[in-house]
């Protein structure tokens, strides 16, 4: 999955349940990101491994709810 990608799936959810998902600082391998609150950690690479991007996506069920990405 690319990494635009998947920031613009969370993003665009967020949006639509009216949680506020803003950029917090960029690291050298990683961008930390804040979904309400809850800190979201995307490696810096153009590619992101499908078992990672569905790890980060399951990590965030807590703010959007149960398989939101499916």
């Amino acid at each position: 999955m690319k990494r635009k990608d998947l920031i613009k799936i969370i993003g665009s959810t967020a949006k639509k349940q009216g949680l506020r998902f803003e950029l917090v600082r960029e690291g050298g391998q990683h961008t930390l990101y804040s979904l309400n609150g809850q800190n979201v950690v995307i490696p810096r690479h153009r590619e992101i491994n499908e078992i990672t991007a569905k790890a980060i996506m399951k990590d965030l069920e807590g703010q959007v709810g149960k398989d939101w990405w499916l």
